[in-house]
């Protein structure tokens, strides 16, 4: 597909030919796109299905919320925290990494905001956002009266409070993309009924003035497609949805050119490791188009750097332990569960003789970890599951041990089998990983370290099976590679309650905190 250039300028912002990706389908109608600048991935709404997604280029399209409140339009502020539009609830709110959800705008004037629709942030801290009521009609919505009469534009200010209406009340039908120039001196505001994009002054106090029509007659009567999601460029060019695609525009409101995609397109967003792709919601599909020009930078663009050394000199430097509570920071976990597969604590398991099953039942292993994996997920904790995966014939696995000697006799743990599967209750959720290990140690031969280190990770809640093997040399290994260890005792098993206490009490008291399932709860917060 060649996309349309107009203007000379338009090649400087995009290959003619750059190829259009598709990167997930199969979708009812995609919204809200936005890049998490550090964990590198892509959130999206699916607003009929009513739920949130999102994709990164190693385990493609995951479901991480269900119900979403029929999302829309999404962004971060300074501190990563996400800023949802909510079609079902009429509110603004803000979701913070722990999971803590706030409202940030639900009412003017005592009346229900129609459906706040897309949004923005200031480096002030102010957030701007569009009042359509899309989000009270069928389908994208939940159908209900409207308390206000007319639909407009927003500002919350810095640190919180009502919001403010910052356009007149009866200038636009259908409020819907909006964006800041580089300098923030302009806001772009669109309007899908009457297919235009207007123009104002940002004053010093955040009000807008000087009302004016940036570009019109943006609709055609061969393509589907009006004004929707909008974007400013690095260069001060507008990007917004329009018949065939998207429209670019000069600063100056000159037309560039067009860039083609085979679906309607609602919304797009930068992204990348150096926002160099565009990331496109399509109707059914997200597709993503290398460009030349990147985004106009956006307050959380700035989090790459600030999420680093800044962040963690603020962050307590290990588990602080405070008149006996625990106190973690949500953002810095992440939870391993290894080895809880039917071969190893499943009385038909292959391993059912070594007495692990019966230690299994006596800690009741399933039930806390199932607990504690939810509570942290909550949180905003990472999940790993660490499963021990033999191929059909156990290729690579070396018999210099007693403990792999018979791993191979018993024909446990084979790819595809029951006995490899996860016990019932501890399956993978949306949004978990899964790592595969040939050894007792979950560092060794994997990826755990690759994506503890992606996600910025450096406190492990480390729980499973075979307290004495794996988890005691998976705590071993962290604690050398500099990692902090927690250990909830009544999270792990193994063979007996003989083995088990001889770790937790010695081995593991020297690389870990021992602590239990309620007291992580607990420090969690």
């Amino acid at each position: 597909m060649t996309h349309v250039t107009l203007r000379p300028e338009f090649e400087t912002l995009i290959d003619p030919y750059a190829p259009v990706g598709q990167v997930g389908t199969g979708f009812e109608f995609t919204e809200g796109p936005i890049w998490h600048p550090i964990h590198h991935y892509l959130l999206f709404s699916d607003m009929p299905a009513d739920v949130r997604r999102r994709w990164d280029a190693k385990r493609g399209v995951v479901e991480v919320k269900r119900p979403s409140n029929k999302c829309n339009g999404m962004t971060y502020d300074a501190e990563l925290n996400l800023i949802v539009c909510e079609h079902a609830t009429s509110s603004l709110i803000r979701e913070r990494p722990d999971g803590r959800r706030e409202v940030i705008a639900s009412h003017f004037e005592n009346q229900e905001l129609n459906s706040p629709n897309d949004v923005c942030v200031h480096s002030s801290g102010a957030i701007y956002f569009s009042d359509p009521w899309y989000g009270r009609m069928p389908v994208y919505g939940v159908e209900r009266p409207r308390q206000l009469g007319f639909q407009g534009v927003y500002r919350v200010p810095p640190g919180g409070g009502p919001p403010k209406l910052v356009v007149d009340r009866h200038m636009f039908d259908q409020p819907n993309g909006l964006c800041f120039s580089p300098d923030e001196h302009l806001l772009y505001v669109n309007d899908t009924t009457q297919a235009l994009i207007r123009a104002f002054d940002v004053e010093a106090d955040g009000s807008l003035s000087n009302a004016r029509v940036f570009a019109s007659g943006i609709r055609s009567e061969l393509e589907p497609g009006l004004p929707d999601g909008m974007k400013c460029d690095q260069r001060g060019n507008v990007w917004v949805t329009a018949p065939g695609g998207v429209w670019v525009y000069s600063p100056s409101g000159e037309l560039l050119g067009k860039v083609r995609l085979p679906e309607l397109v609602a919304n797009l967003t930068w992204g990348g490791p150096e926002f160099r792709t565009l990331y496109l919601t399509a109707t059914h599909s997200v597709y993503a188009i290398p460009v030349k020009a990147g985004p106009r930078h956006e307050p959380y663009m700035s989090s790459r750097a600030s999420t680093g050394a800044d962040t963690a000199s603020a962050a307590p430097a290990s588990p602080q332990l405070t008149g006996g509570d625990m106190q973690l920071d949500p953002r810095r976990c992440a939870m391993i569960i290894q080895d809880l597969q039917n071969d190893v604590i499943m009385e038909s398991g292959a391993f059912a003789d070594s007495g692990s099953p019966a230690h299994a039942r006596q800690q009741r292993v399933v039930d806390n970890v199932r607990r504690l994996a939810e509570a942290a997920r909550a949180r905003g904790v990472v999940i790993i599951h660490v499963w021990f995966i033999v191929e059909p014939g156990a290729p690579g696995v070396t018999l210099n041990a007693p403990l792999f000697e018979g791993l191979v006799d018993s024909g446990a743990m084979v790819r595809g089998s029951w006995g490899a599967a996860p016990v019932p209750g501890l399956e993978p959720r949306a949004g978990d990983f899964v790592v595969e290990k040939m050894r007792m140690s979950a560092w060794e031969g994997t990826r755990l370290e690759t994506i503890l280190k992606a996600t910025g990770r450096d406190m492990i809640i480390n729980t499973g099976a075979w307290t004495n093997m794996s988890v005691e040399h998976t705590a071993r290994t962290g604690a050398d590679k500099g990692y902090f260890m927690i250990v909830p005792e009544d999270c792990c098993s193994t063979m007996n309650a003989d083995w088990h206490n001889a770790s937790i009490n010695f081995a593991m008291q020297n690389v870990a905190v021992v602590t239990n399932a309620d007291a992580v709860i607990r420090g969690l917060g």
